[in-house]
């Protein structure tokens, strides 16, 4: 999520899987209008490192984590990533796990993993996942 697209997503989403930078998490919060819940934050993790791909890496995910939980119209809910396809997204969910289970143990109220997606979805169930994005298994492949 780009900082200068937040308002809108503020102002009509009730959850955003998409956040990985400080910045963003305080506009989103700033933003909010006071008559709505708190907006529903996922951190998103780069979990592959991929350069490709947005997203936090795993070691800088608990200090950001913390920052978020104390933003006021924000509820920080839990993680989403989208591990690289191949032989190595099986260790990539359960990377995410850890991690997920391991902020949890730092008191962090979290009940979200978001993980797997149309093709790799009995992989992250498997790990962990409480929530799963099956667009192409129920709308097709993209053209």
């Amino acid at each position: 999520l780009q900082s200068n697209k937040t308002r809108p997503v503020a102002e009509q989403f009730d959850w955003v899987q998409s956040v990985d930078r400080l910045k963003v998490a305080q506009r989103l919060s700033e933003q909010r209008p006071a008559a709505l819940p708190p907006l529903n934050i996922c951190l998103q993790v780069n979990i592959s490192a991929e350069p490709s791909k947005s997203g936090l890496l795993p070691e800088d995910v608990p200090p950001l984590a913390h920052e978020v939980a104390r933003l006021p119209r924000l509820s920080l809910r839990g993680l989403m990533a989208i591990p690289e396809p191949g032989p190595g997204a099986l260790a990539q969910h359960r990377a995410m796990a850890a991690l997920f289970e391991a902020l949890k143990a730092e008191g962090l109220p979290l009940d979200t993993l978001s993980l797997g997606m149309s093709a790799d979805l009995e992989d992250a169930v498997m790990a962990g996942s409480t929530m799963v994005r099956v667009g192409s298994a129920i709308f097709g492949s993209r053209a």
